[in-house]
């Protein structure tokens, strides 16, 4: 017969956290969420961190390229997804990467002898107000000048009439030679009092471009992730069919962090891949995998498959029907708990600390905050970051409220088999769904939303008297709940009313 475990699969509902003493340095300006997301030896390496606990799923209707970008300006990470093609997945990450850095890649170009309708075009195409003129109309050919839309008035110049009419040239310009520090671009931003800096090499091609607005954008985002160039950080996520081709294009268009996305990790499959991307790439990459819900799943990944850090989770999510159509997964809760338990024995063993990522269950900010406390080190979250501005999804307007739609990599919709299926026969064939299509209400802007949840965050470390991630770990006490204690911590016994707008408290 079947092995029976006795113990009763819980979510995070079930819990709650006790107090610590709060101390008079407790206060949330000083709590630190960095969290490592690779691997490491503790006091003997530096770990590779993010600045808040938070990724997003890879999944189409989540992590497009403007969701990774608002993410990382927080301190997250985004992983776009790999149900596309290798080429479309790379062309996201290479948006995110372009979008803003110290240095900017100049994708708005132009040559002098375009009509300035092209440039207008192009302005309203890339977003961009400002275009560098160049000889030919590369981005690293010889530096003309600079177009901004300042030059021009699109509803009196003629549009026929070439560039060369209205850009400003380059003997009225103030450029830097390529080698110049990015605190050196930024002093002679501010000395000349400048809006942008080009930046040339020793022949007069354009190298990159340095914009004052970054560096006030960065001022107001202090955690924001950046690479070692001053780019965003970006992460992909890989299927166990083309891994050697996507992870190639991927690394080429400079993804920072790699995840195999499957429901369920605890395969040779994704051990083979695994070890084959470390063959070829060693320890140059981050890679993660998952999903799993035991200890001996983490071992397996950890110890057969040499990944930096595991996911845990299945049929947790909002839009996730594996449990209901297979039978296997276990309450998010108690996968965090065992395989934390497993992670820190690991670390007890060998030195090493692997970390955890909590992936679904995660229904509130609450839940977000407990499965932190409870040992995860970060989590993934897809229907949290759906419902905001940045999705890649159009809302939705029904009955007077507005909505995203969503769907799970399992779904039709979705059609993403790889995840799913790990033999190579009847590709694109989805027997069943392990996903569903529906709709999260609209909750607007991402960086409102994250500020929110973080600031929670901070207030019950503060409360349990710690400040940082690996303190909250060692010091948290949680305590199950009975369904009179969930009734007792809603509001009872009192009538809400509407507050009038102009009603003050």
């Amino acid at each position: 017969m079947a092995e029976i475990n006795e113990t009763v699969s819980r979510t995070f509902d079930e819990y709650l956290l006790l107090p610590g003493l709060t101390t008079k340095g407790h206060y949330p300006e000083q709590v630190s969420l960095k969290v490592p997301v690779a691997k490491y030896r503790p006091g003997k390496e530096e770990p590779y961190c993010l600045g808040i606990p938070f990724t997003s799923a890879a999944m189409q209707s989540v992590s497009g390229p403007d969701l990774a970008i608002a993410l990382a300006r927080k301190g997250g990470c985004s992983f776009t997804f790999c149900s596309q093609s290798i080429e479309e997945q790379a062309a996201m990450v290479r948006k995110v990467k372009e979008h803003k850095a110290g240095f900017v890649d100049s994708d708005s170009n132009i040559a002098p002898d375009d009509p300035l309708s092209k440039a207008i075009a192009l302005s309203k195409k890339t977003g961009h107000s400002t275009i560098a003129v160049t000889e030919d109309g590369g981005r690293h050919s010889r530096l003309l000048g600079i177009l901004t839309d300042k030059d021009y008035w699109e509803t009196k110049d003629d549009p026929r009439l070439p560039v060369r009419y209205y850009f400003t040239p380059l003997e009225r310009l103030v450029c830097a030679k390529e080698g110049v520090s990015l605190e050196e671009a930024t002093e002679i931003l501010h000395k000349e009092k400048k809006e942008c800096l080009p930046i040339v090499d020793d022949s007069g091609n354009l190298a990159s471009l340095v914009f004052r607005k970054d560096y006030f954008d960065h001022k107001a985002n202090p955690l924001e992730l950046t690479d070692e160039k001053k780019r965003l950080f970006v992460g992909a996520a890989l299927n166990t069919h083309d891994y050697l081709k996507r992870a190639e294009t991927l690394i080429e268009a400079e993804a920072d962090l790699f995840c195999f996305d499957s429901s369920d990790g605890y395969s040779e499959w994704q051990k083979d891949a695994a070890l084959q991307l470390r063959d070829r790439y060693g320890r140059k990459i981050i890679l993660g995998g998952g999903n799993v819900v035991s200890a001996d799943g983490f071992r397996f990944l950890v110890e057969e498959a040499d990944l930096d850090f595991v996911k845990v989770g299945i049929g947790g999510g909002s839009i996730c029907i594996t449990r209901e159509q297979k039978g296997i997964g276990r309450g998010q809760a108690s996968a965090v708990i065992e395989v934390a338990a497993e992670r820190d024995r690991y670390f007890q063993e060998t030195g090493i600390y692997v970390p955890i990522c909590s992936d679904g269950g995660l229904n509130n900010d609450t839940n977000i905050i407990m499965a932190l406390a409870l040992g995860a080190d970060f989590v993934m979250m897809g229907r949290y970051f759906a419902m905001t501005e940045e999705s890649p999804t159009p809302k939705v307007n029904y009955r007077g409220m507005l909505y995203k739609p969503y769907w799970g990599e399992g779904s039709s919709r979705a059609r993403n088999w790889q995840r799913y299926k790990e033999s190579d026969k009847d590709e694109d064939a989805m027997f069943f769904e392990e996903g569903v299509d529906a709709y999260v209400p609209y909750s607007g802007s991402l960086a409102d939303k994250v500020d929110t949840t973080l600031a929670k965050l901070r207030s019950t470390m503060c409360n349990l008297g710690v400040l940082s991630m690996d303190k909250l770990h060692k010091n948290a006490r949680a305590v199950r709940v009975s369904a009179m204690t969930l009734v007792e911590s809603g509001t009872s016994r009192v009538e809400q009313f509407e507050r009038m707008p102009t009603e003050k408290l």
